[in-house]
């Protein structure tokens, strides 16, 4: 049964509150089945399955399954579909709310992958939280906006250059898998999308001496992108109590240009930075 036909089988209406778009074209379902090189050792979580186009392909080569759906309407075209295999867990929840660790340990007893269509409201949140949480996770095949994509593998200098990238890209290797139309999506949203792979690095792309420290510069390069990379970090590094003579010293000692704009910066030199604005 076609995602069309299950919809009135069941009187579902996407939710435009939670960004709902079932995926309903075949190809870009097997590009992600691809990208994520499955076998009979591997558990999944899936995010958003829906009404369960990819989740019944997950189930058929993964060793288990779990898929975390917020929207209960859902729930009973969903298990219809995939009720049959025995390595499916269907959870009601909203996945940023959810304890990975603890499903890790309590059901998939080994670190896992995701594979989803990301709901796009909260795209950016989720893939944060899998950062967050990239210990557990092996890689995340997802799709996402077009944007989103470009954000995620954007190169310094490129107006999509910014703390998603960098956060992203610390942690992790990125690529596009493919794009998507709209018209692959029930309803089409009115933005293409892409499939992103996201494979988790064991230990930082460059090794930092205090984390939140490097967040604080970055957000604060970021803070105001009209501005030169000085006035940005004065304006937010003072409410860190770092005086602007600190800045002008460390911008120097790391042979930054004070008058470049801080979404030109490299990883490696928002990290030489840090390390001295931290010291």
């Amino acid at each position: 049964m076609d995602i069309k036909s299950i919809m009135r089988k069941y009187g579902i209406k996407a939710d435009k509150r939670l960004g709902q778009h079932f995926l309903m074209d075949e190809r870009p379902i097997a590009a992600i089945l691809e990208a994520a090189e499955l076998s009979s050792e591997d558990c999944v979580l899936e995010i958003g399955p829906g009404l369960g186009a990819l989740t019944e392909k997950l189930c058929r080569r993964a060793k288990k399954v779990a898929a975390v759906e917020k929207d209960g309407d859902l729930i009973p075209a969903l298990k219809n579909r995939v009720g049959v295999f025995e390595n499916i867990c269907i959870i009601e929840e909203d996945v940023l709310k959810l304890d990975l660790e603890l499903l890790k340990n309590r059901y998939f007893m080994s670190d896992f992958k995701v594979v989803a269509n990301l709901p796009y409201y909260i795209t950016s949140p989720i893939i944060m939280k899998l950062v967050e949480s990239r210990c557990l996770v092996k890689l995340a095949v997802i799709m996402v906006q077009k944007e989103v994509a470009r954000r995620l593998t954007a190169l310094p200098g490129g107006k999509d250059y910014g703390i998603l990238s960098v956060a992203v890209q610390l942690h992790a290797d990125v690529d596009i898998v493919c794009e998507v139309g709209s018209e692959a999506f029930v309803p089409p949203p009115k933005v293409d999308s892409a499939v992103v792979r996201i494979i988790f690095r064991h230990e930082p792309r460059v090794k930092l001496e205090d984390e939140a420290v490097f967040f604080e510069v970055v957000e604060a390069a970021f803070g105001h992108r009209r501005k030169i990379l000085r006035n940005s970090l004065k304006d937010r590094l003072a409410l860190c109590g770092i005086s602007l003579d600190k800045i002008d010293d460390a911008l120097e000692k790391a042979g930054i240009d004070p008058a470049r704009r801080g979404e030109t910066l490299s990883i490696e030199e928002f990290a030489r930075l840090a390390a001295l604005l931290r010291n």
